[in-house]
């Protein structure tokens, strides 16, 4: 529980943490648009330098895992200001590497350190006014969905106007400023889980089974996150094959249709504080769902599959927000873990996703991969329905076994 004199992120100071984390999750995205600038300068293959772009996704399942729960363990804003100090230290490494494997192990460490979006997150779970934490939170993803369109964009624009070296070396100097400024900026709170971070990480997997809201946000966040995955890998193989035949940078300007889920995140955190998340979910996958269906079919409209586009991520960005607000909330004075423990099947949903759209764009043709991403997506709100009349057959089982002691009891006296 907060304490009354606990401090609140109020303003701008959630301003500047959805700003540090639109950076500290965009580090991790600037070098894919320079793959070919970036294998000329190594004088290695694309697929090498592919291999070594995975390694920065598996380090950040690492930092999801292991990093997250420090923000808790230790004062967030000296674990934070550590983190984007590490980020620093990677990138400029990055931008002098001269071997491949190299700039692969760095990337893992990058990844691992990007990371530090989630633990943003957490912090503003933890120090927002419980009335407006949803809000809060709203804003700091709209920071992190930022960061994966805008590392891409802005990583290619620079990398053409001054090379990649120099380019990571901007985005050094901008993680290098973020880290003095987390310590200025993040209020001064000490860490309030008790346990040992051994400890911590061990107890990580039993959540789980401890907590049924847990595992209801993971299932379905996974499924959706699955989803998303699929239809942006699976549109742009559906997208680069006749009959289109796209250019990659035709392909990559329909990212800009991911705006509108940015703004989504906003309006779904004040909803979600004031009507609930699960309603906030359950439009949302309902607006994603329809979007994915009809992005089966309208494909050779580009400014369907824009408006469709723009629609699936909105619908799967409100859900999100919704949905990672009752993961925050289960524990609201220590929930890194618990986002940790979300964000890690969160994300490992995504990836299966990515690798299931791209096969099955090739393999099956992209209409039906669009319709099963919206059957997965379908599946997710049944699971959400299902899971509020569960609780209230519980709830109405509850009552009856309260109404029948309470009888018993006053049977008892007469």
């Amino acid at each position: 529980m907060h304490s009354d004199n606990t401090p609140r992120l109020h303003g701008s100071v959630v301003g500047f943490v959805s700003l540090a984390a639109a950076l500290g999750t965009a580090a991790i995205y600037p070098l894919q648009p320079a793959i070919a600038e970036v294998a000329g300068g190594l004088s290695t293959s694309l697929g090498a330098v592919g291999v070594a772009l995975a390694c920065g996704p598996v380090g950040y399942l690492c930092g999801l895992a292991l990093l997250v729960p420090l923000v808790d363990q230790f004062p967030p804003r000296y674990v934070l200001s550590a983190q984007f100090g590490a980020l620093a230290a990677a990138l400029g490494l990055n931008a002098i590497v001269g071997q491949v494997w190299m700039l692969g192990l760095v990337l893992g460490v990058l990844g691992a350190c990007s990371s530090v979006g989630a633990g943003l997150s957490s912090v503003t779970a933890r120090l927002a006014s419980p009335d407006r934490r949803a809000t809060a939170l709203g804003i700091v993803t709209a920071g992190i969905s930022a960061g994966i369109l805008a590392g891409r964009i802005v990583g290619g624009w620079l990398a053409d106007l001054i090379g990649w070296r120099a380019m990571l070396g901007v985005f050094a100097a901008g993680c290098a400023v973020v880290a003095v400024a987390v310590l200025l900026v993040l209020p001064s709170v000490s860490g309030t889980n008790n346990r040992g971070y051994l400890a911590t990480l061990r107890s990580i997997p039993g959540l789980y089974l401890r907590y049924p809201a847990l595992r209801l946000a993971a299932i379905r966040g996974t499924l959706w996150f699955f989803a998303f995955c699929a239809v942006w890998s699976g549109i742009a193989v559906a997208l680069s094959k006749p009959p289109f035949s796209y250019s990659a940078e035709r392909i990559g300007l329909y990212a800009f249709a991911g705006i509108l889920g940015i703004f989504a995140t906003r309006v779904a955190g004040a909803w979600t504080d004031r009507v609930g998340a699960r309603r906030v979910i359950l439009c949302g996958l309902i607006l994603a769902g329809v979007a994915s269906a009809v992005l089966a079919l309208a494909l050779s409209s580009t400014v369907s599959t824009l408006v469709c586009l723009a629609l699936f991520d909105a619908g799967l960005f409100a859900a999100q927000v919704a949905n990672q607000s009752t993961v925050l909330a289960i524990e609201p004075s220590a929930p890194a873990r618990f986002n940790s423990a979300y964000m890690v099947v969160y994300f490992a949903g995504g990836s299966l996703g990515t690798a299931f759209g791209a096969t099955a764009a090739e393999r099956i043709g992209w209409p039906l991969t669009a319709f099963v991403t919206a059957a997965v997506i379908g599946a997710a709100a049944v699971i959400t329905l299902l899971a509020r009349a569960q609780n209230a057959e519980l709830g109405t089982r509850a009552t009856r076994r309260k109404t029948v002691s309470a009888a018993r009891v006053e049977r008892t006296h007469r």
